[in-house]
Order: structure tokens, then C-alpha cells, then sequence
């Protein structure tokens, strides 16, 4: 059976390059009937935490990519944590120490190697005593990069390595080939940056006798200078993203076309499961760019139906702790809807959305100072309003076509230019000049909202005039 795996370090946030590494493994995964494995690689006592281990699991769970087998935590699968397979990797330093294919080496305070045995030095029990790999220096170590072809390292090029520090606790070059042995892996996708420790791993998986995995080495995602995608290029984790109010469909939707050839470009990855293959892998490095991934998320945004738009807009502002906004709309869950229908077209994210739509769910708006500059400070501005709440206060059906007409009939009356009527109305009941359309925005705002805001910039505008 195909087994894959996907083994972060628990040491910071979960990085978008991850989550492609975790992509196209679970799709590979599913593609042949396979499994997909988690495995959180936590060794590193200093540097991993719990909360960074929480991260990677609720991104994973966020974006989809759910993994089928580990310790039953509640019937459901935890990941495996290499933290809980000491006892396994002790066993197997031991087996290698006594096949001489490993050994002990001391360290003094200055890092010199000062003494190796292949017995535990008793006498040196206070120094630093770690376990080294016994490399054979004869030959060469090559293997079928699934990406990159055939590739080569000169055995005499590598030292003996350190295989278990002097706190007891495995190096990752270890721990790794235990673990993808005893979990069965057959295929290891990850990033081209671990190709300077296949070398390593396949000597040990050679001195156990373990068949070895294929090794698919894949380029890393770049920023616009062509190093590796970090902070200073932005955000770079899911968290980030996910905040921003970037939708999950949209992100694994451009996670999947950074390295992978596909012929079309807005898709759910797992109604693509089947077009995977290695072989359509790009051995090219591949450029993030945030302006597309924003333009991508404005296309599933736009083609969400209003039951699943507005659920993933809950969500958001429940994981952005906008609680107050979020009761409202859960309250009001119908006339939201028609809100964000309305604002969606001119927004490409679930923040954007926000900042779009906020002012068709509260009332105490302040107006924009180009609102008030432009428009609030005219001497006919007076007239505009209250001929408006007089038109509008005779609608009963606010339908798109009646508000039209009635706004239609007061530009009419030529009081201001149209434009000028148009704007002016908008700022009154939406407190700013950019907003969805104006007759689509009256029509859902209704007959009571509409009156009451323009009963309000009434009152504004005559203290202003007072002044």
C-alpha cells in the first residue's frame, strides 16, 4: 500500500510551503488508495511547543488535509509524536553501537572530540558523550529522485555523524528513518532542502537492511527576490492567511497551482485527486504572489452560494473574535445575506468584506471626511435630504425598480446634478462614497433604515450649519 507521511517540527507557525509539502503528500495519498500519516517531530525539546503543535493541527484540520491513522485521542486520530518513540530509537542506537556500525564519542567544553569508544566511557560520565554513525567512506551513496533525476554524493565527502546527543535525545536523521520504517512509508514528498540529508538516511537505512523509501525532493516557494518565502516578504503562515480572511478553498487552490502543473486554475483540490501525479511537478522554483492568491479568493468567494458564503463568514469573525458583528448577523441571518450578495462583487476577502459591508449593520457610522467635504458642507444639501425623506417616506415597496424610480424622479428635480443626488444619498445612508449599488444597497437596507439615516445626516447637517 502507498503510504505517505508529512512530519513538521512543532518550533513555530505552520508555514504555507508546509501545507503544500502536506498538499500534494495527501493528494498522492488518495490518488493511489494510500494512507497519509501526521507526524509531529518534536525532539527538539528547546525549541518545540505544544501551542505551535496546536497550529499545525488546526491549520491541517482547517485546510482540509485530515490524516488517517494515529493514537485514538476521542475517536478521532492524534498525530504521532516522536517525543513518545524514545524507548524505539533507544533500541535501535543500541543495535547499531553493537554492530559496531556506531560508536561513543566525548566532547570537552570547547566542542573537541576528545575520546571514542565503542563501550560507554564510564570515566568521561560528566562530559558531553553522544553517539556517532560509523560512515563507511568507500563509494558513493545514489538514489531516483522521483523530481530530480539520479543523484550522487561522495561517501568520502561525509564525517561520522552524531546520531544521539548528550542529552539523550536522537537527531532528527535518525529518528526520521526509524519512524518512516516502522510507519511503512513508501513515498517521501518534502521540500528540496532535505536533499543534503538523504545522504545520511539512506547509509542507516542500508546499515539496518530496510528497504528505502522513493524520495520526491520538490523546489521551494520563493519570494519576489527569489529566496525562500519568509517574514520578510509577508505573512507566510496559515494563521496569517486565515486572519487576513483568505477562504480555504482559495488558498489550497493556489497552493496547488505553485509547482503543479494543472489545466485549470480555479478548482477544489479534492475534485482533483485524480489528475495528480508526480510527474506533473515542476522542477522550477515558484514565486508567491499575494496580489494573485487575493484575486483567486475573489473568484470562490464569487461563486460561494449565499447559505456556504455566509457560514465561512461566521466562522471568520467568530475566529477573529468579532463576536458582536458575528450575533447580529446569526440574528438578522436573512437580511445579511442579501448584504453580503450585494457587497461581494466589489471585495476579494472575508476582511475586505467586513470593512465593505460594516455599515449596513450598525447605525452610529461615522461619515467619511471626503463625504462630508464634498458633499455635506454644499448649501442644496439641506433640500436634497429632506425632499429624500419625503419621496421615500411615500415607497411602500422598496423593490430595486421602485428605489430607482424615486431616485431617478429627485434627480430630476434637479436640486443638484445627478451625480451629485446619487452621491449624496449613498454617503446619508451608508456614511461613505464607495459602496455596493446604490439602488441594490436601498432595496436591502429597507424602508426603516433608509429613513432613519437620512433623518440622521438631516440632524448632522443642521449642526454643522449651526456652527
Amino acid at each position: 500500500m502507498i503510504r505517505l507521511r508529512f512530519a513538521p517540527s512543532p518550533t513555530g507557525s505552520m508555514h504555507v510551503g508546509g501545507v503544500r509539502t502536506a498538499l500534494f503528500n495527501w493528494l498522492f495519498a488518495k490518488k493511489n488508495n494510500g494512507k497519509f500519516i501526521l507526524r509531529i517531530e518534536d525532539t527538539d525539546k528547546e525549541r518545540s511547543s505544544k501551542e505551535s503543535e496546536r497550529e499545525i493541527i488546526n491549520s491541517l484540520k482547517w485546510c482540509g488535509l485530515d490524516w488517517d491513522e494515529g493514537p485514538d485521542i476521542g475517536g478521532e486520530y492524534g498525530p504521532y509524536r516522536q517525543s513518545e518513540r524514545l524507548d524505539i530509537y533507544k533500541k535501535y542506537i543500541n543495535f547499531l553501537i553493537e554492530k559496531n556500525m556506531a560508536y561513543y564519542a566525548v566532547y570537552d567544553k570547547n566542542n573537541n572530540e576528545i575520546y571514542t569508544s565503542n563501550n560507554y566511557p564510564e570515566k568521561y560520565k560528566n562530559e558531553s558523550i553522544v553517539v556517532k554513525f560509523r560512515v563507511n567512506k568507500n563509494g558513493i551513496t545514489e538514489y531516483n529522485d522521483l523530481l530530480k533525476g539520479n543523484i550522487k554524493f561522495r561517501n568520502d565527502l561525509i564525517d561520522d555523524f552524531i546520531i544521539l546527543r548528550s542529552n539523550g535525545i536522537p537527531v532528527y536523521n535518525f529518528t526520521v528513518v526509524i519512524d518512516d520504517h516502522f510507519m511503512k512509508i513508501t513515498h517521501v514528498i518534502r521540500g528540496e532542502d532535505h536533499i543534503s540529508n538523504t545522504q545520511k538516511q539512506i547509509m542507516l537505512y542500508k546499515a539496518f537492511g530496510w528497504d528505502i523509501p522513493e524520495f520526491m525532493h520538490i523546489p521551494l516557494i520563493l519570494g519576489n527576490d527569489r529566496k525562500p518565502l519568509s517574514k520578510r516578504h509577508g505573512g507566510t503562515s496559515v494563521e496569517y492567511f486565515r486572519k487576513e480572511g483568505i477562504l480555504k478553498d482559495a488558498l489550497m487552490n493556489y497552493l496547488a497551482l505553485l509547482g503543479w502543473t494543472i489545466n485549470d486554475e480555479i478548482f477544489d483540490y479534492k475534485d482533483k485527486i485524480n489528475d495528480f501525479s508526480p510527474d506533473n511537478i515542476s522542477n522550477k522554483g515558484v514565486i508567491f504572489d499575494y496580489d494573485k492568491l487575493e484575486w483567486l479568493c475573489g473568484k470562490h468567494l464569487r461563486l460561494m452560494d449565499a447559505d456556504q458564503l455566509i457560514n465561512e463568514y461566521i466562522d471568520w469573525l467568530k475566529y477573529t473574535d468579532n463576536h458582536v458583528l458575528k450575533d447580529y448577523i446569526i440574528k438578522n441571518i436573512e437580511y445579511s445575506k442579501k448584504v453580503i450578495l450585494i457587497c461581494r462583487e466589489k471585495i476579494n476577502t472575508l476582511k475586505q468584506l467586513k470593512d465593505f459591508s460594516y455599515n449596513f449593520f450598525i447605525d452610529d457610522f461615522d461619515y467619511e471626511e471626503k463625504y462630508i467635504e464634498k458633499y455635506l458642507k454644499k448649501e442644496w444639501i439641506i433640500e436634497l435630504i429632506k425632499t429624500s425623506i419625503e419621496k421615500f417616506e411615500n415607497l411602500e415597496d422598496f423593490s430595486i425598480e421602485n428605489v430607482e424610480k424615486i431616485l431617478r424622479e429627485i434627480a430630476e428635480l434637479k436640486i443638484t446634478s445627478k451625480k451629485n443626488t446619487f452621491q449624496s444619498i449613498r454617503g446619508a445612508v451608508l456614511g461613505k462614497l464607495v459602496t455596493p449599488g446604490l439602488f441594490e444597497s436601498i432595496a436591502v437596507l429597507g424602508k426603516d433604515r433608509v429613513l432613519s439615516r437620512l433623518r440622521r445626516v438631516e440632524v448632522f447637517i443642521n449642526e454643522y450649519f449651526k456652527k
